[in-house]
């Protein structure tokens, strides 16, 4: 075996990984909206020093998914109806650029790309599994962007679609019969394929406005007049 002169992993290096694993723990909700974290308490989770924890969770705050009260410490993001409505005005917009390149000649390997997600969610509304249904949910529009092989736009969606994994638990619970998620994806998997540009496109429109109409019943809120 051939020896290696690897470098120790750094403080930069602890810090990435503990940004990720508090990013995986908000997405899921492990880490609630609201929530105050303490330097602390993660650094003695982490076993670490209180150094990278700090440096981990001002990239959170650069990314908006944490908060700085000054005074009172760092809190995960609370959602309002504003944010929901910001979150899929920007997705329209992100997912429809990807959708363009695809429509561009990637159909066939978008198609392809978007059958793992549309195959496990269906499997997990058969056994009404929400969470996984969320889970799949998420993967399907991460393969939809990454379809379109523009790292900028890969890396453009990553904080939008942690966000909108926040919204997805509230979205679940707005529909009674989960395949009625599932065939969403379906028609919109298949309208790349087989049908006309400007119905797939509309079909995306459509999916991002219908979360957004249930999630403004289920928040029971208006936004605030700009």
């Amino acid at each position: 075996m051939s020896v290696v002169d690897f470098e120790p992993v750094n403080r930069q290096s602890t810090a990435e990984m503990i940004a990720d694993r508090l990013r995986e723990a908000i997405m899921r909700g492990n880490l609630a909206p609201g929530e105050q974290l303490g330097e602390a308490d993660l650094a003695a989770q982490f076993k670490v020093s209180r150094g990278p924890v700090r440096e981990a969770m001002q990239r959170l705050v650069s990314e908006g998914l944490l908060h700085s009260i000054r005074h009172r410490g760092i809190f995960v993001i609370e959602l309002t109806l504003d944010d929901v409505i910001d979150i899929y005005r920007a997705r329209t917009a992100l997912e429809g650029g990807a959708l363009e390149l695809i429509l561009d000649g990637r159909r066939p390997l978008a198609y392809e790309a978007l059958g793992p997600s549309v195959e496990e969610m269906r499997a997990c509304a058969e056994r009404g599994d929400v969470v996984g249904v969320s889970d799949a949910d998420q993967a399907f529009h991460e393969a939809l962007v990454e379809s379109a092989a523009s790292p900028r736009l890969v890396r453009a969606a990553r904080t939008l679609l942690i966000e909108t994994r926040m919204c997805l638990g509230a979205l679940q619970i707005t529909y009674p019969d989960l395949s009625e998620q599932v065939r969403e994806h379906l028609d919109l998997r298949e309208a790349i394929i087989a049908a006309t540009p400007s119905r797939a496109r509309a079909l995306l429109i459509d999916h991002m406005d219908d979360a957004v109409q249930r999630l403004r019943h289920q928040i029971g809120a208006t936004p605030s007049a700009t």
